[in-house]
């Protein structure tokens, strides 16, 4: 049966220990911002290694860049999203709520409607009564288009300020430094451009945790082809995007593909899919992938002016390549895994955070069995030093033994050892596994293989 509570306990959990904390939350917060605590940056970090990992270090065709958030503003009239890149926005007259207007019906109707005009919508919630959802009355605006670019201003002189804008995704750095890529490197077809970091959306909708946030972390890369090959590369990079969600725990009962409708397809897309994930709020777009074709290099090379063919180093015929671009969304991620990961243990009374062994925060936690006996935390610092240099480790001496593993448990750190005082005669600890609650004894000479071994059956 789902549990209609499981994102408020996930966010309580998340901010109780140490994984997320509400933004700007001593001065009452600021909407759809968050920061990462401790735990919460371990993870992020822990997932990012693993993306770059599997898409670029293993892959020798596909090369990581990190080019600028800001860019020259001609940069996003050529690639459309000064224009094209707009929200439906909606306002209640009685309580001044403020959504998207395409997220308020299908939250209600659970249909898809992006891509519909803003007549088409406003008919839709006129038609089905749509009401507000924090007053209850159906008193609203006309929708109306509202960009997703957040401007900002180069420069320090009133009167000689120039408009940028944050970038609204990573891809368009990739397209402008194809040409000097190229011309340094001399790839082959066919061949990736890969980055990650920080994207920024001036989102309306509010809630739902980092799901949608005004900040946030995107990895997506842009996989250049030959036109003719489009489909079989869209295929294979669809099903390599589901074997990366497998990667991170999640099952494909809670996953979906669902192609996107003529209507919503972006302005650069002939085909687009997302998979997604059953939220407690339905099943939402988690990761995607866009066929761009062309439209992005020959747009840049129009506006530019600059040369971004590509040339066949054996027939030396010049074109401009397609693309397929596999999108992750980072910090949607968190809340993906946190949620796939919470579990309640009744049997035990305990909460255990199941993430995957290579995302939790902490591999091991260290205990001595009393923080106040020198000898046991002494012995047990000894083996903390040994750990460290193999394994990411938490130390945790704080109130009785059974708190600190029902703490590790809720943190998600996959195996406790604890030095009790056995350990000062027989040279030996005892290591709790997190899923089971089982403990085994373990001599100190055979902790590091019988760890990594554990640790690498996740």
């Amino acid at each position: 049966m789902a549990d209609d509570k499981l994102l408020d306990k996930v966010i309580s959990l998340a901010k109780r220990r140490g994984f997320i904390y509400p933004g700007s939350d001593i001065y009452g917060g600021l909407a759809n911002t968050y920061d990462l605590g401790p735990r919460g940056t371990e993870l992020k970090r822990n997932l990012i290694n693993l993306w770059w990992k599997e898409f670029v270090h293993k892959r020798p065709e596909i090369y990581g860049l990190d080019t600028a958030i800001l860019m020259s503003p001609r940069v996003w009239e050529a690639s459309g999203h000064t224009s094209s890149f707009a929200d439906s926005l909606i306002d209640c007259k009685n309580c001044h709520f403020r959504t998207r207007a395409d997220h308020l019906i299908e939250d209600k109707l659970d249909i898809k409607v992006e891509g519909k005009s803003l007549k088409e919508l406003a008919k839709i919630i006129k038609d089905k009564a749509i009401n507000c959802p924090k007053c209850g009355k159906n008193n609203w605006t006309e929708p109306r288009a509202f960009n997703q670019l957040f401007e900002t201003e180069v420069g320090i002189i009133t009167g000689e300020k120039n408009k940028v804008y944050l970038r609204g995704e990573t891809a368009q750095g990739m397209f402008v430094d194809f040409k000097p890529f190229i011309d340094s490197i001399h790839p082959k077809l066919p061949f990736g451009l890969a980055q990650l970091g920080k994207v920024f959306r001036n989102e309306i909708t509010m809630g739902k945790f980092t799901f949608r946030v005004l900040e946030f972390d995107l990895a997506e890369f842009e996989y250049f082809i030959e036109e003719k090959d489009w489909e079989k590369w869209f295929e294979f990079w669809k099903e390599e995007i589901t074997r990366f969600a497998h990667l991170l725990g999640i099952p494909d009962t809670k996953l979906r593909w669902r192609s996107h409708t003529p209507d919503e397809l972006s302005h650069y897309s002939k085909r687009t899919e997302d998979l997604e994930y059953e939220y407690p709020f339905g099943f939402k777009e988690w990761f995607a992938l866009a066929y761009r074709t062309d439209f992005d290099l020959k747009n840049h090379m129009a506006k530019s002016g600059a040369d971004l063919t590509y040339t066949d180093p054996q027939t030396g015929k010049k074109f401009i390549p397609h693309v397929i671009e596999p999108t992750f969304g980072i910090t949607r991620s968190l809340t993906t895994l946190l949620l796939n990961a919470y579990h309640e243990d009744k049997e035990k009374n305990r909460v255990v955070l199941k993430l995957p062994y290579k995302l939790a925060p902490y591999q091991v936690a260290v205990f001595p069995l009393l923080a106040n006996k020198e000898e046991l935390v002494a012995k047990a610092r000894q083996i903390h030093a040994l750990l460290y240099d193999q394994f990411v480790v938490d130390w945790d001496d704080r109130g009785n033994i059974g708190k600190r593993y029902y703490s590790q448990d809720e943190i998600g750190t996959p195996f406790c050892v604890t030095v009790d005082f056995d350990s000062l005669e027989d040279n030996a600890v005892t290591v709790r596994n997190r899923d089971s609650a089982l403990q085994e004894r373990i001599s100190i000479d055979s902790l590091i293989p019988y760890l990594e071994t554990k640790l690498n059956q996740s």
